[in-house]
């Protein structure tokens, strides 16, 4: 028996692989040329992250040298008082209250990050879910650490391990190593 060519073969070997991409193709949903993409996740490439609101940095990240000293643990953004806050990324609401005398609102992020937004009256409850840019608030008075109305950002990644919240809004860097031995 004689073996068909080889390009016989691979032609054969096709033949079912087009027949699905055509059938995919006939049923695949279309969008509307006026439908705006309602994008929510990330692209690759992107960060994870956005900020909660378009204001610049008023006063940067500060960590002090050990968890019981005084430090800025967070980012102050440039804000109006009634502005839209946006949730950084999407995640679960750990809280939405009053601490002492402030309103904040805090997301538990499903890469192990928690965010703090201060002063939010909060426009969520805890245990809700939500998606990155989704309205959780609205910024209220009373950040008197700014020498203007301003969003207090904080991140972190334990109890007491808090991060600078501007790192994330950077795309996640991927390192693959060789295996061992080097």
């Amino acid at each position: 028996m004689e073996t068909p060519p080889l390009s016989r073969r691979r032609a054969t070997r096709a033949a079912p692989m087009v027949v699905l991409a055509a059938i995919y193709l006939l049923i695949a949903p279309i969008p509307a040329a006026s439908e705006e993409p309602h994008e929510t996740s990330p692209r690759s490439g992107q960060a994870l992250f956005f900020p909660p609101v378009a204001g610049g940095v008023v006063r940067e990240f500060d960590p002090p040298e050990q968890a019981w000293l005084s430090g800025h643990r967070g980012v102050d953004l440039a804000a109006t008082v009634g502005e839209e806050v946006q949730a950084a990324g999407e995640g679960t609401i750990a809280f939405a209250g009053v601490v002492v005398d402030r309103p904040v609102v805090s997301i538990d992020h499903p890469v192990g990050i928690r965010t703090t937004y201060e002063p939010v009256e909060p426009a969520v409850s805890a245990g809700e879910s939500v998606e990155r840019g989704q309205r959780i608030g609205v910024l209220h008075e009373g950040n008197a650490h700014c020498s203007g109305p301003c969003l207090h950002w904080g991140a972190r990644t334990g109890p007491k391990e808090y991060i600078d919240p501007l790192r994330l809004l950077r795309p996640p860097v991927v390192r693959l190593y060789p295996p061992e031995p080097w």
